[in-house]
């Protein structure tokens, strides 16, 4: 078994120095292993200085607030809307956004966005739904992981959501743009899009640069960061792309979320043949990235 694993991680390496990737090993720079509770986190963002995630579907609609130094919950938050494939959190200064657009079959005609106050006492009787598609789907015959219509990666800026789709069977990255203002069902806009070469799981958004994290089949790990061009255009310049390890080291890479610090990265606990990598919360600081072109 570990022979073959050496040969599956020296063809990689040939590949990716062809392609110009960078190499951080993200095992390096692990803060914590995340509570049970998180075994199938999705997604991070901050506010007032701490990281929130959730869990994807199958799991309870429920919110973690937890502190980013020691990665240990804090505050579970219940959203009085249900979770039917929760996969991405972003957020403004009043407002937390949850992508219930997981869509692995490529079947669901019910993508929408959850939009909960952070004040507390409103959570309850203010939470709104926002509900869209996608106008270039026309085929909903469900198709397991082999469609190019799932999401997992959110971010909020210039007052839009900007969703990034996950794309199984292309290679590449869509983004779409949802106004967060229109709560009937909305035509998801097309913007651009972009072949990362790997299944994209979240986004962040950060000093004028697009962070993208994700894998690909075979269990590599990813990391790419756009610098934006023009507001909210992100792929007119070839991206910083850094292979991170593999999912046998750090688990399947679901969450990015970027501040003045550094990254922030979080993986679900991921099956291996050797047993479970448990899930995990990782900081890289700024000095490890290279500086941009």
């Amino acid at each position: 078994m570990r022979g073959i694993f050496t040969i599956i991680l020296l063809v990689t390496f040939a590949s990716m120095q062809a392609q110009k990737v960078n190499f951080l090993t993200l095992s390096k720079y692990r803060v914590s292993t995340l509570a049970d509770v998180l075994r199938e986190n999705s997604g991070l963002t901050f506010y007032d200085g701490k990281l929130y995630t959730l869990n994807d579907g199958g799991n309870t609609a429920d919110i973690f607030v937890i502190d980013p130094f020691t990665g240990k919950v804090e505050t579970i938050i219940n959203s009085p809307l249900g979770n039917t494939d929760w996969e991405a959190i972003a957020t403004d200064s009043t407002y937390l956004y949850i992508g219930d657009f997981g869509n692995n079959a490529g079947s669901r005609t019910d993508l929408k966005l959850l939009k909960m106050p952070h004040d507390k006492s409103q959570a309850a009787d203010s939470t709104k739904t926002i509900g869209f598609y996608y106008p270039e789907q026309t085929d909903f015959r469900s198709r397991l992981h082999n469609n190019d219509f799932d999401a997992e990666a959110m971010i909020f800026l210039n007052a839009n959501l900007h969703i990034f789709t996950k794309g199984w069977t292309s290679g590449s990255t869509t983004h779409y743009i949802v106004d967060p203002a229109f709560y009937e069902g909305q035509a998801a806009q097309k913007v651009s899009r972009y072949k990362t070469g790997f299944l994209v799981t979240d986004a962040a958004y950060y000093n004028k640069r697009l962070y993208l994290v994700g894998y690909t089949k075979k269990a590599e790990v990813f990391l790419s960061i756009f610098t934006e061009s023009r507001p909210g255009i992100f792929f007119n310049k070839e991206p910083q792309k850094y292979y991170l390890g593999t999912a046998f080291s750090v688990g399947q890479v679901e969450g990015v979320e970027v501040n003045d610090q550094g990254i922030y990265i979080s993986s679900e606990a991921f099956r291996t043949p050797l047993g479970v990598v448990k899930q995990g919360l990782y900081f890289v600081p700024h000095s490890k990235i290279k500086a941009g072109k």
